[in-house]
């Protein structure tokens, strides 16, 4: 069992095994929802987590999120899986309280010594971001499953969500894109050494920058790059907006040897998934740059918009806090479609 590489044993990895957008939304599809008054974000929008108004100008804040392996070490997949379900609550503006775990473990095949790996993984990352792992369930599978659903709390007034941008806003990004080439290319055998620390680094880094943009009433808008890819989410916050995203590609950070591996055509499954449900609201996006842009991002970073009259305020406070966050582009009047990319 010392030798175990847990990406032989999932079909696909990490946000990467998320189902089709467009399947998605066939499931989704219901005449039976239930209205709850108290219910401030459902899953109409396909925000980052749910939210429940408690009274008293507090909210709850309630997400999921589970997959299988995205690397071969135990603990290094507890950390992932972990980061990249608190990251909904940062998301929304808000601050993670508590979190429980859901395993899935193929027991005979993995042993249990592995799965003890994975807890002991997500409990480190819990403790960085100041919350117990109090909990959870376990089943026996077929394929190593977990991920954790976590509540956190928000002030009503520092809620954000993906889809409250404006005309005229600046749009940030701040992790750089490629956790999906890399971890196929790590699934291959093919992945370089010191690509591999830099593909963990990046998937455990907390998204806790987003309680903090929470309480800038000038950021308008918040979402996570998961597995949709850069362009799937960046629709998602202009699904229903009369707007067009203009995103200068020179200005997006990516993994600095993302194009070794692109250039022998190395990326997930899901990548094409989400170019050919995306395509068509796109332009500008020539030759290789779907692989970039379509490419399912596991814990990737935090998405948002800025009001432009703050950007410089914004710019210094970025400074001052040593975030690292790179304005990618702006949001203009409608154009012919909602994605351009110069």
């Amino acid at each position: 069992m010392e030798n175990i590489k847990l990406t032989h044993y999932s079909k696909a990895s990490g946000c990467g095994c998320k189902i089709a957008p467009a399947v998605l939304q066939e499931i989704l599809k219901s005449d039976h929802d239930f209205f709850c008054e108290e219910l401030l974000v459902g899953n109409k929008t396909n925000d980052d987590a749910a939210v429940y108004d408690l009274g008293s100008e507090q909210c709850l804040i309630s997400t999921t999120d589970f997959f299988m392996p995205v690397v071969d070490s135990p603990f290094d997949f507890g950390r992932v899986a972990a980061t990249n379900a608190i990251s909904d609550v940062y998301a929304m503006g808000g601050k993670p309280i508590m979190a429980i775990a859901i395993l899935g473990w193929p027991t005979e095949k993995l042993g249990t010594q592995s799965a003890k790996e994975v807890l002991e993984g997500a409990r480190k990352i819990c403790a960085q971001a100041g919350i117990p792992l109090a909990g959870g369930h376990s089943i026996e599978s077929t394929e190593p499953i977990f991920g954790l659903a976590v509540n956190g709390i928000v002030e009503k007034q520092n809620l954000k969500q993906n889809n409250t941008l404006n005309e005229g806003d600046s749009i940030y990004l701040t992790k750089s894109l490629g956790t999906g080439i890399y971890s196929t290319a790590l699934k291959r055998g093919v992945l370089k050494e010191e690509d591999y620390s830099v593909l963990i680094n990046s998937m455990t880094e907390l998204n806790s920058l987003g309680f903090e943009l929470g309480q800038l009433s000038y950021v308008s808008a918040i979402t996570d790059v998961t597995g949709f890819g850069f362009l799937g989410h960046l629709l998602e916050m202009f699904s229903d907006k009369n707007v067009t995203a203009v995103v200068e590609k020179n200005k997006i950070k990516i993994f600095e040897n993302l194009n070794f591996y692109t250039a022998q055509f190395i990326f997930p499954d899901n990548t094409t998934r989400n170019f050919n449900a995306y395509e068509k609201e796109v332009s500008g996006m020539v030759d290789l740059d779907f692989m970039k842009y379509c490419d399912p991002q596991t814990s990737g970073g935090l998405l948002f918009t800025v009001n432009s009259q703050n950007g410089d305020e914004f710019e210094k406070w970025l400074k001052e806090k040593k975030y690292s966050a790179v304005k990618v582009g702006s949001v203009s009047k409608k154009k012919e479609k909602k994605i351009e990319f110069i």
